[in-house]
């Protein structure tokens, strides 16, 4: 039976990714709301070729003109607003799966809507859990919602451990987590040569097409840091128990290992299909247009220990993670600040981390138990990591 989809973020990577793979599988399903921040001319074209009967705009003034040109396209269609309407297509009768792909804090909501309507929601917003990974998981389970990750390396895992993980890690035999970086485009870059990374150079991702925000994170190695709590909250272990491994091909995109000695990896080409493929139809298999691996032509596969003295991002959500609460929440706020500043031409690559360690010093630590308290601690840690930006521009 056909499912209907749900996409937030249609206009971005994941959503046209998303979008493949359904035309790939048109009796499997089918497109009931598509969502984008302000790219009304993207997504015009996506409901001409789509026609679902909703679409959403973040942006309140995109909506009101997207609605007029859907109009004048002879498209019969609902146009919702804001926060509330991006919320409300996710609880849709007709929605059985909601892809969360808007980046960012901007994600939560809309996710955590989907969550309470117990929908089968494909998690590519990692902030949605670095934010309220505890209320975002309780969430889940006492809505019934099925939970699958669209993250490459969290979906890897997913693929390589037992049906009945959900007992306990250790209970059935797994060590270790290994969650696998491809370094970025400064893996091997010095100090010096950090220090005078532009904009440009940064969102130039040598493997993977994403997103300026998330290429940036890649960069500094901030992404695996978040993906590092991700991982703990998907998997519920303990910070400890997960490593990071660089790995520049970018052909295994994560592996688990075995009391037995066991290490179990899913390898298959950098393309973010197939993760999405795989939640998207699981436990079924089905097309995704991805060309099958050629072990032949990858001939070697390389892994590294990371750096974290050049990429202090994973020590910092290592950091965050311990200490619990809202610290998480604090990380991922004052990281779009700074990430933000950095494409803005208002701050160097490497005092990103700068900006996030100080908001981690001093933003005070509370418990994470209500959307109220993260969102407050959210707002506060964005105006204190833009105070720090302002005045490290004046002080440079």
């Amino acid at each position: 039976m056909s499912r209907g989809v749900t996409i937030l973020g249609s206009t971005g990577t994941i959503g046209v990714n998303t979008l493949d793979v359904i035309a790939r599988n048109p009796d499997d399903f089918h497109v009931v709301a598509l969502t984008a921040n302000n790219n009304i001319e993207r997504l015009l074209a996506q409901c001409q070729r789509w026609r679902p009967r909703w679409a959403a705009l973040a942006d309140e003034a995109k909506a009101d003109a997207f609605a007029r040109l859907a109009r004048e396209a002879g498209l019969e269609i609902e146009v919702l607003a804001g926060e509330a309407g991006l919320c409300e297509v996710c609880r849709l009768d007709e929605t059985d799966q909601v892809m969360a792909g808007i980046v960012g804090a901007a994600g939560l909501p809309p996710t955590l809507a989907a969550a309470e309507a117990g929908k089968r929601v494909l998690l590519a917003n990692k902030e949605a859990l670095v934010m309220s990974g505890a209320l975002f998981m309780e969430t889940v389970r006492r809505h019934g919602a099925e939970l699958l990750p669209i993250d490459s390396e969290h979906n890897a895992v997913f693929q390589c451990l037992p049906s009945d993980y959900g007992r306990g890690l250790e209970e059935v035999g797994v060590t270790r987590i290994l969650l696998t970086a491809s370094g970025g485009p400064f893996r091997q870059a010095s100090a010096d040569e950090l220090a005078r990374v532009t904009p440009e150079q940064a969102v130039a991702h040598p493997n993977w097409v994403m997103g300026r925000k998330i290429s940036v994170d890649s960069a500094t190695m901030m992404n695996k840091g978040l993906e590092i709590i991700e991982a703990c909250w998907l998997f519920d272990t303990e910070v400890d128990r997960i490593d990071v491994v660089i790995h520049p091909q970018s052909i295994v995109h994560s592996m688990v290992a075995y009391s037995d000695g066991s290490v179990l990896a899913q390898m298959g080409n950098p393309d973010m299909r197939t993760p999405i493929a795989h939640a998207m139809a699981w436990p079924r298999r089905i097309g995704s247009g991805v060309e099958p691996l050629d072990l032949h032509a990858v001939a070697r596969l390389a892994f590294e220990p990371p750096d974290e003295r050049r990429f202090p991002a994973l020590r910092l959500a290592r950091e965050a993670c311990r200490a619990g609460g809202t610290a998480t929440t604090v990380l991922n706020a004052a990281n779009e600040i700074a990430v933000a500043a950095f494409l803005d031409h208002r701050l160097p690559f490497t005092a990103i981390t700068a900006v996030i360690e100080d908001a981690l010093t001093q933003i005070p630590v509370e418990d994470a138990g209500s959307l109220d308290v993260i969102y407050r601690v959210d707002r506060q840690t964005r105006a204190h990591a833009r105070r720090f930006v302002a005045n490290y521009r004046s002080e440079t």
